[in-house]
């Protein structure tokens, strides 16, 4: 670790592999030879277009996916996508089915149910969101246009570990915060999007990756920049694209390719959650996890303490121990430690380290 940086624990924008932080920083002033900053090149010069193709065909990789699926690099955040989904694919005849498992997969049925073509296929709220809903809690419409999942709760710390079957309707998913952390069988799912900036790069670019035959699809009525089709035919580049954004997501890509794929990502990251559940689990009630453990997330750890004072004590201590961005979001308190693919298991290993000197100070 670099000694004047503090272990980042933030939900996003999130840490970044130190690597890919120090190479983009070497090659900031003249991007492969052509004089210019990746800040400063056209989105029409060569370099650009082999340095975009070469992510897509990394992340393409990573994820086991052929010819049949497109990446595509957008903007305006999962948010938009919340929009976009249901006025591509969904109507008031063929509704999306959102399965609500926690903030943003119930903002993403909010957009569906302002358009009049949403409809809720299961929900946790009920219990506080505390478990990811079940492959029998399900009530999926046959006619379903889709069914929408948010496969990762950031602010809730659950996380799916099963694919749900469907039964012949489209697959989509929401991987803001757990994108390429794990292997899954990607070709299971239709459409899946992410907001970068949790776990592939910083924010400013909308990652997509679904088939083709959804993409070509968009109803010829909607606006140029709100139908999916016309990134597929322009290859994302209808306008000027987030460059320096698309160029970081490529970056990391390739840095986990580099590093073992998405089986060591997967290793690291169950590694690193084990120690935190562990120190959690270990305390006799003094942290208390919010999520139950079989939906626990691998990406976003979150628990309680036994008062919010000695919450705030925490968040301010642990600064000072250089483990920042561990307060929980606003909505629900406590603490949230994000240990995303570019946390070390050093990082965590001192956050777990100061949990418990913690607990013996303060219990």
């Amino acid at each position: 670790m670099e000694a004047d940086r503090i272990y980042n624990f933030n939900p996003g924008p999130a840490t970044l592999p130190l690597p890919v932080l120090k190479e983009a920083q070497a090659e900031f002033l003249n991007f492969r030879g052509s004089g210019e900053s990746i800040l400063e090149i056209s989105h029409r010069a060569k370099e650009y277009a082999a340095m975009q193709d070469e992510a897509k065909a990394d992340i393409k990789t990573l994820m086991g996916l052929g010819d049949d699926y497109e990446v595509l690099f957008m903007t305006g955040g999962a948010s938009t996508q919340f929009a976009l989904l249901p006025l591509n694919f969904a109507t008031k005849e063929k509704k999306g089915a959102y399965v609500l498992s926690g903030s943003f997969a119930e903002k993403a049925f909010k957009e569906a149910d302002h358009l009049g073509v949403g409809v809720v296929a299961a929900s946790s709220k009920d219990g506080g969101y505390k478990h990811i809903p079940q492959q029998d809690e399900l009530q999926i419409p046959k006619d379903a246009a889709y069914v929408h999942l948010c496969y990762n709760n950031t602010i809730y710390g659950t996380e799916y570990h099963y694919i749900p079957e469907t039964n012949g309707v489209p697959l989509f998913a929401d991987m803001s915060s757990d994108m390429l952390s794990r292997p899954l069988d990607f070709k299971s799912f239709d459409f899946i999007y992410a907001g970068v900036q949790k776990n592939l790069g910083p924010a400013g670019v909308t990652l997509v990756v679904a088939k083709k035959s959804f993409l070509e699809t968009s109803p010829e009525q909607l606006p140029t920049m709100f139908k999916y089709e016309t990134f597929l035919k322009k290859d994302s580049l209808y306008n000027t694209p987030p460059a320096f954004n698309i160029y970081m997501v490529g970056k990391v890509a390739h840095w986990i390719l580099t590093e073992g794929g998405l089986p060591e990502m997967a290793k690291r990251n169950k590694k690193k959650a084990d120690l935190l559940y562990g120190v959690i689990d270990a305390s006799d009630g003094f942290y208390r996890g919010h999520a139950e453990p079989a939906s626990r997330s691998f990406m976003n750890v979150t628990f309680r303490l036994p008062s919010e004072e000695l919450e705030k004590k925490f968040v301010g201590e642990a600064l000072a121990e250089g483990l920042g961005g561990v307060k929980g979001h606003r909505s629900v308190g406590g603490m949230r430690a994000s240990i995303y693919n570019a946390m070390t298991y050093e990082g965590v290993e001192k956050l777990a380290n100061f949990m418990q000197k913690f607990q013996k100070a303060n219990a």
